[in-house]
C-alpha cells in the first residue's frame, strides 16, 4: 500500500462538512469587515475617513445640520485602520467575512435613498447550474493574494468540487467568469476576448476589493476602478483578499443554495 494511501486511511476524512448546520468554515478568529455604528459618532468626528486608504468611509452633512458616515464595503481593504483611529465604538472589529452580493449597492452603507440603477441589464436565472458550474478565472493584475485563496479552494478540506463547481482553462467551457484584480487597461483586451467566447448564459463575478472597486490602486496610471464599466457584473466579492470560504459562501449564494447575508450594507442573516 502507497504510504499517501495509509496516511490518508489513518487520518479520516479532511473536508469540512461547512456550509452544514454547527460545522467550522477553517476561518474562526479571522478579522473580517468592521463594522458600523454611525449613531455612535463623536460630533465633527471624521477619524475613520481620514484613514481610510480607499475611501471607503466618507462623512456628509445630513438635513438636520448633524454629520452621517456612509461606507462602501465594495472599496474596503479590511485593513483595520478605522476601527484603530476611532476614539469610541462607532467603528469595530468583526468576524464578518461573507460578503458576497448580487447588486453593488448592497455594499453601501447609507442613510441616504440609493438611486435605483434603471440601466441595469436583466439578469438571467442561475437556477438550471445549481448542481454544475463552471469557472473561467482571470488575474486581470491581481497582487496574486486572491490567487492564493483560490488556490485553496480545491485542497481537501473545502473541496470545491463537492459543490458541483469547477474551474475550466478554456472560457468556452466556462459559465462564470471570475476576475481578479484592479483590471489594468493591458486587460481589457484578453478579458473582453474571454467574455466574448463564453457561451449564453454566462456571468461575471468580481473576486476581492480590487475587482469589485478597483482598491488601493484604483483610480492610477494603469487601471480604472476594477471591472466597473469593463464588463457587467452579476456577483461582488469585496475583501483583500476574500477567504476561500467567502468565495464558496457567494458562490452558493449565487446559485440560489444560501440566502444572501448583506442588504444595503448590513448584516441581516
Amino acid at each position: 500500500m502507497p504510504l499517501w494511501t495509509f496516511f490518508g486511511l489513518q487520518k479520516g476524512k479532511a473536508t469540512t462538512p461547512w456550509p452544514g448546520c454547527g460545522s467550522e468554515a477553517g476561518q474562526e478568529g479571522v478579522l473580517g469587515m468592521p463594522r458600523f455604528e454611525p449613531h455612535r459618532c463623536e460630533p465633527s468626528c471624521n477619524e475613520c475617513a481620514a484613514v481610510c486608504p480607499t475611501a471607503a468611509i466618507t462623512v456628509r452633512s445630513g438635513q438636520a445640520g448633524d454629520d452621517r458616515l456612509d461606507v462602501d464595503y465594495g472599496r474596503c481593504v479590511v485593513c483595520q485602520l478605522c476601527v484603530e483611529a476611532c476614539p469610541g465604538d462607532a467603528a469595530t472589529a468583526s468576524y464578518d467575512w461573507a460578503f458576497g452580493t448580487r447588486e453593488r449597492s448592497d455594499l453601501m452603507r447609507s442613510d441616504a435613498v440609493l438611486p435605483v440603477d434603471r440601466n441595469r441589464r436583466e439578469r438571467e436565472s442561475a437556477g438550471g447550474f445549481r448542481r454544475s458550474l463552471h469557472i473561467r478565472h482571470i488575474d486581470a493584475g491581481s497582487c496574486n493574494g486572491c490567487e492564493s485563496e483560490l488556490q485553496a479552494l480545491n485542497n481537501p478540506f473545502y473541496n470545491l468540487h463537492r459543490f458541483g463547481i469547477f474551474f475550466t482553462p478554456s472560457p468556452r467551457f466556462a459559465d462564470l467568469l471570475l476576475v481578479t484584480g484592479p483590471v489594468t487597461y493591458a486587460m481589457r483586451e484578453p478579458l473582453a476576448r474571454a467574455y466574448e467566447a463564453m457561451p449564453l448564459p454566462r456571468w461575471v463575478m468580481a473576486v476581492g476589493t480590487c475587482a469589485v472597486s478597483g482598491g488601493v490602486a484604483g483610480g492610477g496610471y494603469a487601471c480604472g476602478n476594477g471591472l466597473e464599466g469593463v464588463l457587467p457584473v452579476d456577483l461582488y466579492l469585496p475583501g483583500c483578499p476574500p477567504n476561500p470560504a467567502a468565495v464558496i459562501a457567494a458562490l452558493l449564494m449565487f446559485l440560489d443554495r444560501i440566502p444572501q447575508k448583506i442588504r444595503g450594507g448590513r448584516l441581516v442573516g
